[in-house]
C-alpha cells in the first residue's frame, strides 16, 4: 500500500512560481513511476506530467511544457512539481499519482494506469 500526500500549493500572482510535493510512504516507492494531474472546476482531470522510476525520463502535456519540470528524490520518497511562469488558466486542484500495476520503465498519462492518489493541493494563479 502507498499514501501519498500532496504540499505546496497556494495562491500566487501570474508569473510566478510554486514547488509542490508529493511525500510518498512504503518500501517500494523508487519502483514506481510517478505522474501529477489537475482538474479544474468543472473541467476532468487532466495529465500534467510524469516520470519513470529512476526519474531519468519525464513527459509533460503540452499546456506547460517549458515552465513546468518534474523530478524525484526516491530517497525521500519525494516527487516534486516546480512550476514556473504560471498563468490563470494553470489554476486547478493538483494530484499526484503513483502505478504499481504496470511497468515500472516507462511513463503513463492516462489516469487509469495509476492506482495511487494523493488528496490533491489547490493551486490558484490570479491575473
Amino acid at each position: 500500500q502507498v499514501q501519498l500526500v500532496e504540499s505546496g500549493g497556494g495562491l500566487v500572482q501570474a508569473g510566478g512560481s510554486l514547488r509542490l510535493s508529493c511525500a510518498a510512504s512504503g518500501r517500494t516507492f523508487s519502483s514506481y513511476p510517478m505522474g501529477w494531474f489537475r482538474q479544474a472546476p468543472g473541467k476532468e482531470r487532466e495529465f500534467v506530467a510524469g516520470i519513470n522510476w529512476g526519474g531519468g525520463t519525464t513527459y509533460y502535456a503540452d499546456s506547460v511544457k517549458g515552465r513546468f519540470t518534474i523530478s524525484r528524490d526516491n530517497a525521500k520518497n519525494t516527487v516534486y512539481l516546480q512550476m514556473n511562469s504560471l498563468k490563470p488558466e494553470d489554476t486547478a486542484v493538483y494530484y499526484c499519482a503513483a502505478t504499481n500495476i504496470l511497468g515500472y520503465s516507462r511513463i503513463y498519462s492516462y489516469d487509469y494506469e495509476y492506482n495511487y492518489w494523493g488528496q490533491g493541493t489547490q493551486v490558484t494563479v490570479s491575473s
